[in-house]
């Protein structure tokens, strides 16, 4: 698609601002309070919608009753909206004359497991085929609400701002594959490219607060499978064997030096083996042993000498015990998440001019994975930043020696407190919009 001129000129100014890092008030600095209360004004539809969805979670490309809510609210604000891509998600389109096109993103996606937070809106639910309970224990329903919020204010707020708003809601995040599934189906191709484009996670932090960084945010993932392949026998005389279980665990406490001897102390990087399958009783020494692990990274450095090392480490183990080669199956998952440090130092001012600096802080990075970084290497300037979900004071106890442990993301005890998480949550992705959409 060819772009008009004033919008190139437009968003030429916009990145200019941005890479000089311009110390005036932010864009969206004198709209903080008319944001706040928009959604203050709008909350209990926002608290209904979240405890409907938090009730109601499907798990990765099944989500066809939240996409079709999702869509019917949208619509109602006056996005034009096409379901089905990607499967099953949403692009929704608000046009508001010539400037930038600002992507806002959303996950659909619950997880296979069962809720125990005991709260009255609990989830229940199962799986089409009934196999297994489904929860929103990573917060997904936080993010969809807050993005339903940030999209009606910045609806009603459409005097002061240009440009295009392209809110997406995507499935199969927890897969790590529901982004290249959107984008396999044209999302840039069949709608416009954005400009820029964020995205927010709930975290186990104080409400009321935000948290981001510059650079890598999330983790590259990487899956593990290799299959040892020995001679099976009797387990009381295993110089007649080659015995997998023994060269499996000969690898499991190898491949860590990969991670303490061979890379940076300073850069971040994990192997870890989850799953052992092998043999079936005491007596017997098996033919293979299944080994099943996951990498994680920051660097594309770090990533390759794990996978070197993982492959080097496992051909190794075998080798020493005159074993048949292993059958090793490395499968990339997601790519680290890469902030835009411009984009970061523009939206940071906004933040705590809106929160406080106190309230709006840089953190570390998680060492968990997400798929956002599809879109970010697509060459779209990112950013994707945390809020926090539970009560100061009990986060505070928390972090006191002997103190009670939260429940963090994918736990069945995890429960945000809706007000004011999504409050929070909303007021900063509109506040972060603004301050990256053209001003009249």
């Amino acid at each position: 698609m060819k772009r008009p001129a004033l919008k190139r000129t437009a968003v030429s100014l916009l990145l200019l601002a941005l890479t000089a890092g311009v110390s005036a008030q932010p864009a969206a600095a004198p709209l903080k309070t008319e944001v706040a209360g928009k959604v203050d004004g709008m909350y209990p539809w926002l608290d209904g919608v979240y405890k409907d969805l938090h009730a109601h979670p499907e798990i990765a490309f099944q989500e066809v009753r939240t996409a079709a809510k999702l869509a019917a609210e949208m619509r109602k604000l006056g996005f034009e909206v096409t379901e089905k891509v990607g499967r099953t998600g949403l692009v929704a389109i608000l046009r508001n004359g010539a400037g930038p096109t600002v992507m806002v993103r959303t996950e659909l996606d619950g997880l296979p497991m069962e809720e125990k937070t005991g709260l009255p809106y609990a989830s229940r639910a199962h799986t089409q085929d009934g196999a297994a309970f489904t929860t929103h224990s990573c917060g997904h329903d936080v993010h969809m609400a807050a993005w339903l919020g940030a999209a009606r204010t910045l609806a009603e707020l459409k005097a002061q701002w240009k440009g295009t708003l392209m809110f997406i809601a995507q499935p199969a995040e927890e897969t790590v594959s529901g982004a290249r599934a959107m984008l396999d189906d044209g999302l840039f191709k069949r709608f416009p490219k954005p400009d820029v484009a964020f995205a927010l996670h709930s975290w186990p932090l104080a409400y009321g607060t935000v948290g981001f960084e510059a650079g890598p945010v999330s983790s590259n993932s990487d899956a593990l499978e290799i299959r040892f392949n020995g001679r099976g026998g009797h387990g009381s005389a295993p110089d007649k064997a080659i015995d997998p279980i023994a060269i499996a665990a000969r690898f499991i406490v190898d491949v860590q030096t990969i991670v303490s001897r061979e890379k940076d102390p300073k850069e971040f990087g994990v192997v870890t083996v989850g799953a052992i399958q092998g043999g079936t009783v005491g007596n017997i020494i098996p033919d293979t042993v299944q080994v099943r692990g996951t990498i994680r990274s920051y660097s594309p450095e770090v990533r390759e000498k794990l996978l070197d090392g993982v492959r080097r480490v496992a051909n190794a183990s075998a080798a020493m015990a005159d074993a048949p080669a292993p059958d090793v199956r490395l499968t990339p998952g997601g790519a680290a998440i890469v902030n835009d440090a411009a984009l970061v130092r523009r939206t940071e001012a906004i933040f705590q001019d809106a929160f406080g600096a106190k309230n709006a802080q840089r953190m570390p990075a998680m060492t968990a994975s997400e798929d956002f970084s599809a879109y970010a290497n697509e060459g779209i300037p990112s950013m994707f930043f945390f809020t926090g979900v539970y009560a100061p004071d009990v986060v505070a106890a928390a972090q006191r020696p002997g103190g009670k442990p939260i429940a963090f993301n994918h736990s069945p005890f995890y429960a945000p407190v809706p007000e004011p998480s999504i409050k929070t949550a909303a007021q900063a992705m509109s506040l972060a919009v603004l301050g990256a959409l053209a001003r009249p």
